[in-house]
Order: structure tokens, then sequence, then C-alpha cells
């Protein structure tokens, strides 16, 4: 299946926050867990998951330091800062009711219109 990138693109902050959430990562970490988490279905490139990381960062969410992989090379590693635990939280409220919402008009009632919507 392939997921636009409006949809992409409004899931990227929420899901890089709760990641981190998670505990400290990296960028390659990163976006394997995306992938993990969305059985594949997401498949970030590089090009997306880092601006995002700078934004964050800028945005005092994210902090960043520098760190050694198992096999001697840097690499940066980040955390969430105390303003992204109180953003991830604002972010799962805001999903929870857009999640309730969609669910409602796909579910029962509105199943029969948006399927033949669909089929069309």
């Amino acid at each position: 299946m392939r997921i636009g990138k409006d949809l992409v693109a409004a899931v990227a902050t929420p899901l890089v926050l709760g990641i981190l959430a998670e505990g400290e990562s990296y960028g390659y970490a990163i976006l394997q867990r995306v992938s993990e988490l969305s059985d594949g279905e997401l498949e970030w490139s590089d090009g997306m998951l880092y601006p995002l990381l700078h934004r964050l960062e800028r945005l005092g969410y994210v902090e960043a330091s520098w760190g050694m992989s198992p096999t001697g090379r840097r690499r940066r590693h980040y955390r969430l800062s105390a303003s992204g635990h109180a953003a991830i939280a604002d972010q799962r409220r805001q999903w929870e009711v857009a999640s309730a919402a969609l669910k409602r008009v796909w579910d029962d009632r509105g199943s029969a219109r948006v399927a033949l919507a669909w089929a069309a």
C-alpha cells in the first residue's frame, strides 16, 4: 500500500517524538523503528528524517549529542527534552481526537457510505 506524502508528513513529528520517548536513539535506529512500527509500510529516508530532527532540535523538543557506535564511528544521538515530553503529550491528545473522528466516520453508520465512495 502506498501512503500519501501528506499523511507521511503529518505523522512524522509525533512518530519521532514517540520513538524518542522510548529512549535515546540515533538516525539509523529511528529509521528502523519507524519501519518496524509500521510493519514496513513507512519507509523514510535520511533526507526526510534529519531535517525533521534538526527542526525538533531548534524547537527545543530534542537534544542532540555526539556518541560512538560499537565500531568506533561517531554518530549523533537524540533524546527528548522536557519540552519534548510536553509536546508529545499534546500531539497525542490531538491524534486521539483525529483518530476517534475517523473511526466514527468509518465505522457502523458511515462505513457503507464510505465503502461506496471508495468503490466509485
